[in-house]
């Protein structure tokens, strides 16, 4: 699957948030501010569900936070740059700078295997890591993780 079929320009941006907590909460607004079907609070707590089960923190600075929701049919992600690394209880101890989020139908789990695995596996390229953080801009941002 492209990623730019499931990540807008839109969901990708650039960002302080300060915590775990207000990162999730930033995925919830972006995703609830293109699809006004989906409730930020419902999004929030999909994805908090899948942090207590224990951290998407898979390390090198990066999370891929996800959840499932029922009433959608198509997966969606969200792409986050912090300004500032956050804390996020990662495998490695470190803070987190870059957040690939995705929300997927609850009947598609498989797809949302293999959709976290290419990304991971994206995101352990490690030019295309610098290349990201040395972004300016969203639409940089965007062009950079959809390449």
């Amino acid at each position: 699957m492209e990623l730019s079929t499931i990540l807008q320009p839109e969901c990708t941006t650039c960002a302080t948030p300060g915590s775990k907590k207000k990162v999730l909460e930033l995925i919830s607004d972006l995703v609830a501010a293109q699809y006004p079907n989906l409730s930020s609070q419902e999004i929030f707590e999909s994805l908090l569900a899948r942090e207590k089960m224990g951290s998407t923190g898979i390390g090198n600075g990066i999370a891929i936070p996800h959840g499932k929701l029922s009433n959608i049919e198509q997966p969606i992600a969200i792409f986050i740059k912090c300004n500032e690394a956050i804390p996020f209880d990662a495998i490695d101890n470190k803070a987190v700078d870059l957040l690939f989020a995705l929300l997927v139908p609850v009947d598609q789990c498989q797809q949302h295997l293999s959709t976290l695995s290419s990304m991971a596996e994206k995101l352990s390229d490690k030019q295309r890591l610098k290349q990201l953080r040395k972004t300016q801009d969203e639409a940089e941002l965007y062009q950079v993780i959809t390449q």
